[in-house]
């Protein structure tokens, strides 16, 4: 069960709202356009927020739902934390558009909502007052997601190791945004 369910977690992740979005409506690709990034922000900078609150709903939902049928299923919280890195990884790598995804945070976010919701709230309030104080989406989301790690290692040990991954897997994704932050050249709202 597990591996089938991680297979349809990375098949759902797969999917682009982004990329199926802009082609639906006439937008540019996202990957080609703006910051280049198949996500909610640059369809928020490429299409305007209607696009990209559709992206975010989606992006969030694919993370959400393996988590949730794998805890219907029966899975352990590890598991579950593991099925819904399938599905932030189908994002990054989609197999559907020539493995060129976007950074993974909203399909986290959504995996974490699954997983433990008073760790995705903290990620939420972290990332809401870090780009408010900052008008800066990438340095939001290096700040919140390692943030929900002690939480983790407290209340919900099982979930560390894969969360601990997942946070690589988003630093890494992120490794232009830190160039570009500690250059002084990241793009602000």
């Amino acid at each position: 069960m597990f591996w089938l369910l991680a297979t349809l977690a990375y098949l759902l992740g797969s999917l682009s709202f982004a990329i199926l979005l802009s082609r639906l409506t006439g937008n540019p690709d996202p990957r080609m356009s703006g910051s280049g990034n198949a996500g909610a922000t640059n369809m928020l900078r490429l299409a305007g927020r209607k696009l990209a609150t559709l992206t975010l709903l989606g992006d969030l939902c694919k993370g959400l739902l393996p988590v949730l049928i794998a805890s219907v299923a029966g899975l352990s919280l590890q598991e579950q934390a593991w099925i819904g890195i399938c599905a932030v990884i189908g994002h990054l790598f989609p197999l559907y558009f020539r493995f060129r995804g976007g950074k993974g945070v909203a399909t986290a976010a959504g995996m974490l909502l699954g997983l433990y919701p008073p760790a995705a709230l903290l990620a939420v309030c972290a990332w809401l007052l870090t780009f408010y104080l900052t008008r800066t989406s990438s340095l939001a989301a290096l700040i919140a997601t390692p943030l929900t790690l002690p939480l983790l290692a407290w209340q919900e040990p099982a979930a560390l190791l894969p969360m601990s991954a997942l946070t690589g897997l988003i630093v890494w994704r992120h490794r232009g945004n830190l160039r570009d932050l500690f250059a002084g050249r990241e793009r602000h709202f």
